[in-house]
């Protein structure tokens, strides 16, 4: 198989996208690796769960810190670590526009709804008080404007009757799971 592209994953808490990134990447078809786990937050979750699975971790805590130099920090240990894309999952930090024009074109990102409806937070919240048949997930490449950047892809989640942001959550976030992989690798290839 040729060489897999190298991808740094971004995280700021449980890393259940991660997760799936990673295990996709298990796949002998699978045309990307993961070759670093970073967060914002040496708590997260996640990392230990990368630790455990063999892939290298960096963890800064942007408490204290500027938001320029926790970014070039960031920037650094993902140079190092050799990636030539990031997958933002669930990274909980609005990013520097210099880190996302270093790299532009191979920053993704999840967000769990169908952009551009509802960039930002609570987004099952709002297309439940909006009446919306489905929410969804969308994966896009970043740009300097929140959730703004070309859409990758898509997929629809219906809203049932008696619904609340914690299920359709829940939903959503397996939609998640199945749809960033395949982004990714799309992208990569």
């Amino acid at each position: 198989m040729p060489d897999r592209a190298k991808v740094a994953v971004l995280i700021s808490g449980s890393g259940t996208n991660m997760a799936a990134l990673l295990y996709a990447s298990r796949a002998g078809d699978c045309p990307y690796e993961i070759v670093l786990v970073a967060a914002n937050d040496p708590a997260a979750k996640g990392l230990a769960l990368a630790a455990a699975e063999g892939v290298a971790t960096f963890a800064l805590s942007h408490k204290g810190m500027a938001r320029d130099a926790h970014d070039a920090a960031m920037d650094a240990a993902i140079r190092a670590s050799g990636a030539s894309y990031v997958a933002l999952a669930g990274y909980m930090r609005i990013l520097t526009p210099a880190l996302v024009a270093g790299w532009e074109g191979r920053m993704l990102n999840i967000h769990p709804s169908l952009l551009p409806k509802y960039p930002g937070l609570h987004t099952h919240e709002r297309a439940l008080a909006a009446g919306d048949s489905h929410g969804g997930c969308t994966v896009h490449l970043v740009t300097a404007e929140l959730d703004d950047g070309p859409v990758l892809g898509q997929t629809p989640v219906a809203i049932l009757p008696g619904d609340n942001a914690e299920t359709l959550a829940a939903r959503v976030l397996i939609a998640e799971h199945q749809l960033y992989s395949r982004c990714l690798a799309r992208l990569v290839s």
